[in-house]
């Protein structure tokens, strides 16, 4: 059963990587302005033409980054193997916390950011928590 509960998480957590990743790769205007208002999103993409260039590629192999990851959650998420399994959850757990501890000592200091850290440290712990559960679960199964 445990692995039924992995091949979930998996999917749902490459559903969030592809789609995010494919919006900053081709929509990072649209998402800045939806995430972080008008005013923030102008100040993100730059100034001048040669910050643009530069912050518009940096998104956009960012979003490649994000859209791989989806596609390796996608392939992983049917392996069988529950030593695996466990192994790859404390992974995504310390990447979740990785995330959250970077944007609460770093993302809350930038002017144009610091509003909206607090929720993405949030959705960073939730992704974590995810994980969490799942080795709980087969924890649980493991020791009944």
């Amino acid at each position: 059963m445990g692995s039924a509960v992995f091949t979930v998480i998996c999917l749902l957590h490459a559903a969030v990587a592809l789609t995010c990743g494919s919006l900053m790769m081709f929509y990072m205007k649209e998402v800045y302005a939806f995430g972080h208002g008008i005013e923030a999103a102008t100040k993100l993409l730059g100034s001048t033409p040669h910050d643009q260039l530069l912050i518009r590629t940096a998104d956009s192999f960012s979003g490649l980054l994000l859209f791989a990851i989806g596609f390796l959650l996608l392939m992983v998420a049917f392996v069988r193997d529950a030593e695996w399994q466990g192994f790859f959850a404390k992974g995504c757990i310390l990447l979740h916390a990785s995330m959250a501890v970077w944007r609460f000592y770093f993302e809350r200091r930038l002017e144009d950011l610091a509003w909206d850290w607090l929720r993405q440290t949030l959705g960073d712990a939730l992704l974590a928590l995810s994980w969490v559960f799942f080795l709980l679960y087969t924890w649980k199964d493991k020791y009944d």
